[in-house]
């Protein structure tokens, strides 16, 4: 079995990962570091979950360390653009983690946080900035922060930034960077228009692909349970009360639904904290931070934290309703079973949602378990459960082995019918989408306990 010695990464990085109990690599981890080290440009199609942030991070810092030069003034030699704030924060701390014991200068640049604290940590330059795109832009055009030092740059989660409008941002700042870099190109699916951004911006690249697209996580047990839309709130509350339930997500639609979910489960004794778009950074990581502790049960968060949560112990994922897009369920009950354990996901699903469950029994390729507690009279509003495509494999209903699957790369944003905004209060300019940027038009439709960035 490979670990973390044989791919050739500094002592200093090897630490690193021993102070953390990282020994074995997954298997993006051991495709792509190699590659990365030798200075080559990678397109990675990996789904959240599958240790990826420690695929990028460890090679980048490997060479940073060999060929150590000092970021100039509002320079940064390494650049990682995230769709969204809590993501990029999660690879701000992994990057620190990683480079602890070679001093690696970490800044992170996201919306809803004051603008203070950021450009002073950009004034004499970083070794590693960690962005989204709508604020970098915002520092870039106001002389905060350049990039004409940076010689490589990540596109994380690349499918997820074209959902969410941020094309046109991304090829603003890139087009302000060296044409000598190193890129890299991680997306957890492959669509015509992921294809298309690789062409662009990568240089011969090599392509790295584990985990197959649309798969969910092996580790986590389904199960719808039909139930009339009246009684979702009373159902999902005795569930919650049970003890077996000790860390839970709930996801919702809407940023409203979510703050009504979080106040019905607060009002019935049980403790929670909401997190969506219209928080600001500082209430979005203070509910995290929270439910990480301890002092919140139960998280209620909307398709924005799909992506971007890594907490780990997480017991149960509940939809309370099910999300438009498909690809959506599959990285909402990634947030369980993470690093090797396992996990339950339960969607609580009404007749008006019959189209949607059979929409994500046609992606994952299998037929969800079903427990009933609907009335008669809803029994027979919609009639018999209509024919799934059956898994390809047999095990009664049971997922397919894989990591979480990815969004397609199309539909909208699951954060309601208004975008986020966060950008700076001068910026008269509406509502923006959700991470941070800018308004833009939609340019696409679109256990391993022992493995480092398993979560990532």
């Amino acid at each position: 079995m490979t670990s973390f010695s044989d791919l050739g990464l500094a002592e200093s990085l090897l630490r690193a990962l021993r102070a953390q109990n990282y020994t074995t690599p997954t298997p993006i981890q051991e495709q792509s570091i190699p590659i990365l080290m030798q200075g080559a440009d990678l397109l990675g199609i990996a789904q959240t979950g599958t240790g990826k942030t420690a695929a990028f991070a460890l090679p980048l810092l490997h060479r940073m360390q060999e060929n150590r030069v000092f970021a100039a003034p509002r320079c940064a030699q390494i650049l990682v653009l995230a769709p969204t704030r809590e993501l990029a924060v999660q690879i701000a701390e992994s990057f620190k983690t990683y480079g602890k014991y070679i001093d690696a200068s970490v800044a992170c640049i996201v919306g809803g946080m004051s603008f203070g604290p950021q450009i002073k940590a950009m004034s004499r330059g970083v070794d590693v900035l960690v962005a989204t795109p709508g604020r970098l832009l915002d520092h870039m055009q106001s002389g905060y922060v350049k990039l004409d030092q940076t010689h490589c740059v990540v596109l994380d989660e690349a499918d997820h930034m074209l959902d969410l409008g941020f094309v046109l941002p991304v090829r603003k700042i890139m087009s302000k960077m060296p044409r000598t870099r190193q890129t890299l190109l991680f997306s957890a699916t492959m669509p015509k228009e992921i294809a298309a951004l690789a062409d662009e911006f990568l240089h011969k690249p090599q392509k790295v692909s584990v985990a197959p697209v649309a798969a969910t996580a092996d580790r986590v047990a389904q199960q719808v349970i039909m139930v009339d839309a009246g009684a979702k709130a009373t159902l999902l509350a005795q569930m919650l009360a049970q003890p077996e339930f000790s860390r839970t997500i709930v996801f919702t639609r809407t940023k409203r639904g979510a703050d009504r979910v979080s106040k019905s489960l607060d009002q019935a004794g049980i403790s929670s904290a909401a997190i969506h778009g219209n928080k600001s950074q500082g209430q979005r990581q203070a509910a995290l931070d929270g439910f990480k502790s301890g002092r919140a049960r139960v998280l209620v968060a909307t398709d924005i934290a799909a992506r971007g949560i890594d907490v780990s112990g997480v017991s149960h994922v509940i939809n309370f309703e099910l999300p438009d897009v498909p690809e959506s369920y599959v990285h909402r009950i990634g947030r369980t079973a993470r690093a090797g354990k396992e996990g339950q996901a339960i969607s609580l699903v009404e007749n008006a949602e019959r189209h949607l469950l059979r929409a994500i029994e046609r992606l994952t390729r299998q037929e969800i378990p079903m427990d009933d507690k609907r009335s008669e009279a809803e029994r027979h509003k919609v009639g018999p459960r209509p024919d799934a495509k059956r898994p390809q494999r047999g095990g009664g209903g049971r997922p397919h082995a894989g990591k979480p699957g990815g969004h397609a790369g199309h539909g909208r944003p699951q954060e309601g019918r208004r975008p986020e905004g966060s950008g700076p209060a001068r910026h008269a300019q509406g509502a923006r989408p959700a991470g941070d940027g800018r308004p833009q038009k939609r340019a696409f439709r679109g256990s391993r306990p022992q493995h480092a960035g398993a979560g990532a």
